[in-house]
């Protein structure tokens, strides 16, 4: 598919008054870079711009990459309802069925209502968070963690994959290209060789298998960077030992240094410890999204 973007006079005037009252950093977060940010973090495979809509498409693999995402789309029903018609149509040449992406933090209010009177379903309720940083008040990274900063390092998707797989025909080979699309910081934990966890978090030296790993993507957001987090796994036999706030406090303070000042991340609203972990590390809520699929649609990996 190769369908050119369709935008009117004042659906450009509209996305270039956003570029030109860009914030100061990446703390004011609009909803515009707050969108793209979020693209950026989780970066797909192809990404076709569409009347205001990002199309992103991933072989199929996480909606977060195969789902369409309202940028800068018209407002009015009867050319929204044009673009979201144009959409199902280039995906059904492929025998695709159509996913939207909706956030509450950017509009148009219409869509959701226009989507749920088509027929689509909605599914994958999530809760956008948001951490300023300060790299003076955050906390110090684990003393046993193996951090990597910039381009995808194979060793730690390699420990990323045990911990998370996915299912899925060339699931592996779409995670891996999906992770190498955005620089970022990756951390890795490992087991003290013995199996046995001490329930505190300290059972980790280096030696031996990995037991928890975590990645902050670092994107442009307005005229700041933001830290993405994602990738956030720990070994099930390991949980309740605070791995997974090991990880991210090492994110969040390897991030700061790299330069971003804002981080961001995504947690499904039924996952309550989730949540409490990152509410217990200052997080607060920024917004939320769910997604809308065509009724019928087969089920895409969360994420």
């Amino acid at each position: 598919m190769s369908p050119r973007s369709r935008r009117t006079s004042s659906q450009a005037h509209r996305r270039s008054a956003r570029h030109s009252a860009r914030p100061a950093s990446g703390r004011a977060l609009g909803g515009y870079h707050l969108v793209e940010a979020l693209i950026a973090g989780w970066r797909p495979l192809q990404r076709l711009d569409v009347d205001g809509f990002a199309l992103l498409r991933s072989r199929g693999i996480t909606r977060r990459a195969n789902s369409a995402v309202a940028v800068d789309a018209p407002s009015d029903e009867a050319s929204l309802l044009a673009a979201v018609e144009r959409i199902e149509g280039l995906l059904a040449m492929t025998g695709e069925q159509a996913c939207f992406r909706v956030l509450d933090v950017h509009g148009p209010e219409a869509l959701d209502g226009l989507l749920a009177a088509r027929g689509y379903d909605a599914t994958g309720h999530s809760t956008l968070l948001e951490l300023p940083l300060d790299r003076a008040r955050t906390a110090a990274p684990h003393p046993s963690a193996e951090i990597r900063t910039g381009a995808l390092d194979e060793d730690w998707f390699e420990a990323a994959w045990s911990l998370a797989p996915r299912d899925g025909d060339d699931a592996r080979a779409t995670m891996h290209d999906i992770l190498a699309g955005t620089p970022s910081v990756q951390v890795l934990l490992r087991s003290n060789g013995d199996g046995n966890g001490d329930g505190n978090g300290d059972d980790v030296d280096g030696g031996g298998a990995p037991v928890a790993v975590g990645r902050a993507a670092l994107v442009e957001a307005g005229r700041g960077t933001a830290a993405i987090l994602n990738m956030i796994a720990v070994d099930p036999r390991r949980r309740r030992e605070g791995l997974g706030r090991a990880v991210s406090q090492t994110l969040l303070a390897i991030a700061a240094v790299q330069g971003a000042d804002l981080a961001l991340l995504e947690v499904e609203q039924d996952n309550a410890p989730a949540a409490a972990l990152y509410q217990g590390l200052g997080f607060h809520p920024r917004g939320s999204y769910h997604y809308r699929k065509q009724a019928g649609a087969p089920p895409t990996p969360d994420s």
